[in-house]
């Protein structure tokens, strides 16, 4: 059988499932509104125009900032496990893995309430402290941006912790050896030999947490009580309450082109350093 007609299916797939939805999306977002939503097809960049307004750069601002703060903690809780995981034998390291894995399996929207129950005023958390005579009153843990960073943390940092631990767990532990005998100490071995060499599973990490935590709307609805508002939560609400799908497109692309920025970079210092999840 020709080779070529194995890759049908997965033409097919893609167009269907991801370039025509695109082509449409890429369409709607330079469509004009009618005054009671009708998508009329006369060309526009309003939609766009609207975007550049202060409330809705403050969304963005917001969005890329709560991401990059949860990035920035999964990088720092992270990498230090991927590291244990990739020193520890191989017996205990797929049973370390599984632990990561297996809330993956679970419902995502169960994972996210299970936190409100934890978090709420009568939750295990403020009842905790106030049994220890911490805290008299039960502290606001929910429905503030600290909740949504918490959510985005706890869901998303196996994504920066396997990609790390696949690079680490590849890494050859001769050029560590070599540094040790030309005298170098523990923390020049990791700033000049293990963390360079790393690199690739860093940046794969840092884009696959930074752009769901971007593009979140269930973490931020949950958590954050709908009153941190990111882009995910203005593209739900522009399609499904607004009724304005041109304006939902138009943030859906400008969202698209920022995850395209950030893979073409990591995909930049995978194609220098050699490496990366895949």
């Amino acid at each position: 059988m020709n080779k070529k007609w194995l890759s049908i299916p997965y033409a097919l797939w893609s167009l269907i499932f991801s370039i025509i939805p695109i082509i449409i999306i890429t369409i709607y977002s330079f469509c004009k509104r009618s005054p009671y939503g009708k998508i009329i097809y006369e060309f526009t960049l309003d939609n766009y125009k609207q975007f550049l307004e202060p409330i809705y750069l403050n969304v963005l601002w917001r969005s890329i900032l709560l991401a990059a703060i949860s990035t920035t903690a999964c990088l720092v809780i992270g990498y230090p496990m991927a590291m244990i995981i990739s020193k520890t034998s191989i017996k205990k390291r797929n049973v370390l893995i599984m632990l990561f894995v297996v809330p993956l399996w679970t419902n995502f929207l169960l994972r996210t309430y299970a936190w409100m129950v934890l978090l709420r005023d009568q939750g295990a958390i403020n009842q905790f402290l106030i049994y220890l005579g911490i805290i008299k009153e039960p502290l606001q843990l929910l429905y503030n941006p600290g909740a949504v960073v918490m959510g985005m943390v706890y869901n998303f940092l196996p994504f920066m912790v396997l990609p790390i631990y696949s690079v680490l767990s590849k890494m050859d532990n001769s050029l560590v050896e070599a540094a040790q005998d030309l005298g170098a100490t523990s923390g020049e071995v990791f700033r000049k030999v293990i963390f360079p060499l790393s690199m690739p599973g860093v940046v794969s990490g840092l884009i696959m947490v930074f752009m769901p935590a971007v593009s979140t709307f269930v973490i931020s609805d949950l958590l954050g009580g709908g009153q941190t508002v990111l882009l995910g939560n203005l593209i739900q609400n522009q399609f499904l309450v607004a009724r304005n799908w041109q304006f939902g497109s138009a943030i859906s692309m400008i969202m698209m082109v920022l995850i395209l920025i950030a893979i073409r970079i990591s995909s930049k210092y995978q194609d220098e350093e050699g490496g990366g999840l895949w």
